[in-house]
């Protein structure tokens, strides 16, 4: 019995350790600079494909990667209150990195050549 309760408290402990560490990362990027982005779809004409593309903050540089081909894909980076910080064009599959040089809160946007958008949002603190 005592083994069981002691199971159960350790399992717990697990359980909430790993719901604390995942909430931290799931939806948003984190304060300081670090984390995946959430890439949602808007003005989607076809299929979904947001989970190809892959964005991440390591501080101030802005790392994307195309895991399948999308064709021609224009990429617009801009302050979350409006204002243009990068624009750029690629080729997928390839993946850029872009270095943003200022903080605050930004937007990346996505669009395809069929003029399929996705956007996600990120933070700069530092």
């Amino acid at each position: 019995m005592i083994n069981k309760i002691r199971s159960i408290v350790l399992l717990l402990g697990i359980i909430i350790s790993a719901a604390s560490g995942f909430s931290n990362n799931s939806l948003t990027t984190r304060k300081d600079g670090t984390g995946t982005i959430v890439i949602n779809k808007s003005n989607n004409n076809g299929f979904d494909r947001s989970s190809s593309i892959i964005a991440t903050i390591n501080g101030h540089v802005l790392s994307v990667v195309f895991t399948e081909n999308l064709g021609q894909v224009a990429i617009a980076v801009t302050y979350a209150d409006g204002g243009t910080v990068d624009t750029s064009t690629i080729q997928t599959p390839s993946g850029v990195n872009i270095y943003i040089a200022g903080t605050g809160s930004f937007v990346v946007r996505f669009t395809l050549r069929d003029g399929d958008e996705y956007w996600g949002e990120f933070e700069i603190t530092e």
